[in-house]
């Protein structure tokens, strides 16, 4: 379980970037949304239990700042590792340009699960749309821009506890 509170570590620290980023650009009405990018290299690089929780408690801090049902941005971000996990025999998972192309795609489907299930608490929800084009937007943008960042930060973290784990 080193592995998985070490990468979940890496992962709390990109969460409380990202709120304080959401919270600097809060009078632009920006909102930057980067789940993809918390459970792409979980669920590419760990072996199926520590990924997932990994990821699972990632989505339960996540939860407990949203004003969502709890545990909805966990299950959503356990069912999109597992995707990720079970296709990743297929996918490109050792170059870096590809962990972006899946972090972006995995990305583009949790904000879309996410902005269906949570519409209709919206005033107006047809007014809503275009809100949620621009934010996603930026957000993959944003994506795009961290993410080679962010899983050199997860693999330098799995070096540092490796000589603890045993792992290799």
């Amino acid at each position: 379980m080193r592995k998985a509170s070490a990468i979940f570590c890496a992962q709390l620290l990109l969460v409380w970037l990202v709120a304080q980023l959401n919270h600097a650009v809060s009078g632009a009405h920006v909102y930057f949304f980067v789940a993809g990018l918390l459970v792409t290299y979980s669920a590419l690089a760990l072996p199926w239990g520590a990924g997932l929780a990994a990821s699972f408690l990632t989505g339960c801090v996540c939860d407990a700042a949203a004003p969502v049902p709890f545990g909805t941005q966990a299950l959503l971000l356990a069912a999109a590792h597992a995707v990720i996990f079970h296709l990743r025999d297929r996918l490109p998972r050792d170059d870096t340009t590809g962990r972006v192309i899946i972090a972006l795609l995995a990305n583009l489907g949790l904000f879309l699960a996410l902005s269906f299930f949570l519409i209709d608490r919206s005033p107006v929800p047809s007014a809503a749309w275009a809100r949620l084009a621009a934010d996603l937007v930026a957000s993959q943008v944003l994506l795009g821009l961290i993410a080679p960042w962010f899983f050199a930060l997860e693999e330098r973290v799995l070096e540092l506890v490796r000589p603890f784990t045993g792992w290799r």
